[in-house]
This record gives C-alpha cells, structure tokens and sequence, in this order.
C-alpha cells in the first residue's frame, strides 16, 4: 500500500499511466488536428465530404473496429508498423505509445470539432484587413487567426484530454491490458470487475476515473471562458 492506505502502487501506477496516455495524445493529435479543422473550414476542394467523414470516423466505429484498424496498420505486420520496426527499430503495438496513438486517434474528431467551430466564427474581415496591408498566409495564421481560435483549441485540447481517460476499446485492442506498459484506468477497472472480490477496487477506480472526466470538463469550459474573456470575445 501506499503511505496514504488508499490505493495499491499498481493503482497509482494506473492513474499515472492514464494521465501520461491522455496528455501524450492530445500533443499527438493535436498538430493534425487543428490542419484537418483548418482545411473543412477554409478549404475548398475535390474529396472535402470524403475527408470530414474520415475525421470524424471514429465518433460513430465501434472502438474496438479502431483498435482493429490501428493494429492492422501498425502492427508489426503491418504496412506502417513492419516499416517502422524494421527502419527504426520502433514498435507501438502493446506499448504505451501505442495506447497513446489508439487515444489520439479516438480523441481526434474532439478537437478537429471544438477548432473548426471557432474558425468558423471566426470574423473574416480580419484576415481580410491583414491581407489588405500584406500580411502573408503565415503571417495571418500567426498573428491573428490562431490567438483568435485559441479557446476553442485549449477547450478541444482539455476535452479531448478528458476523454482520452476513459478510452477502452481501442486501446485494449491495439495496445492490449498490460499492468505498469498500456493498463490505464479503464483497463485496470475491467480487470478488478473480472477478479473475484474485486468490486471494491472497481468502485474506487471507478470513482477517481469519474472524477477526473468531471474535473476535466469543467476545467475546458472554464479555461475557454477565461481565454475568450482575455482576448474580448465575451464579456466579464
């Protein structure tokens, strides 16, 4: 047990290992995610249906077909996971990378979501102006249309994040229940509820898991708020 005789070190180790997915998702996932809002907001070209269903995929798939794809891709069989580990020794099936990739990817159509609605009230004239005294593309994107979207991107971000630590069936099926590697909170819940007597360990797990998808939303609400607040977007 641990000095406070609450959890087990293979509890904490849990909640550690979901936090540390969590986070690591949404800095994967997030970089793509904003180009893919960008380009379904701003962009007008051949194949724009096909490519908003695909981002959003993962809203509607059963996670455990994710799970599946994620391990037929990157698998060390895989086209991109064989390449990987024969080019660069890199694996991330059954590790915590891997239980990360299957997290950003569920997680992804959050952000793309929470970025593409601020772009898309986001007022053009502004970038128009800017365009008018010759601010290039970048120069826009830096200095005024990414400070302007920057709450819905912290609120997509901590959502996302919200929701990375309750993933289950995507990570089980790529990256396996592998106690201290990939066995974050959900999976150590599904492993107390399979052992006999371990409905009280279940609960509390349970508990904190519920706790902190509260702590989380909340906080992305009150971040955006502030964030909007700051640049003048809402009133105090």
């Amino acid at each position: 047990m641990d000095p406070t005789g609450f959890l087990t070190p293979e509890e904490w180790e849990a909640v550690r290992l979901s936090l540390s997915v969590a986070l690591r998702s949404v800095l994967f996932g997030l970089p793509p995610a904003v180009l893919a809002a960008w380009l379904l907001a701003r962009g007008r070209f051949p194949g724009r249906a096909v490519l908003d269903a695909l981002v959003h995929l993962p809203l509607v798939l059963p996670p455990v077909v994710v799970g599946w794809l994620l391990l037929v891709t990157f698998g060390i069989r895989g086209p991109v996971g064989g390449l990987l580990n024969e080019w660069f020794g890199l694996r991330l099936v059954f590790t915590t990378a891997g239980a990360s990739l299957a997290t950003a990817v569920m997680s992804f159509p959050l952000i793309v979501r929470a970025v593409r609605l601020s772009l898309e009230q986001l007022d053009p004239g502004l970038e128009a102006a800017a365009r008018s005294l010759g601010a290039g593309p970048l120069d826009r994107f830096v200095t005024i249309t990414l400070p302007l979207i920057a709450p819905g991107i912290l609120s997509g971000a901590i959502t996302a994040f919200a929701a990375g630590l309750g993933e289950f069936g995507a990570v089980i099926t790529f990256a396996s229940n592998i106690p201290g590697e990939t066995q974050t909170l959900p999976l150590a819940i599904y492993s107390a509820t399979q052992t006999p007597g371990g409905e009280a360990t279940a609960a509390k797990l349970a508990g904190i898991s519920f706790a902190l998808a509260v702590a989380g939303l909340l906080l992305a609400e009150w971040a955006g708020r502030r964030l909007r607040r700051a640049l003048g977007r809402e009133p105090a």
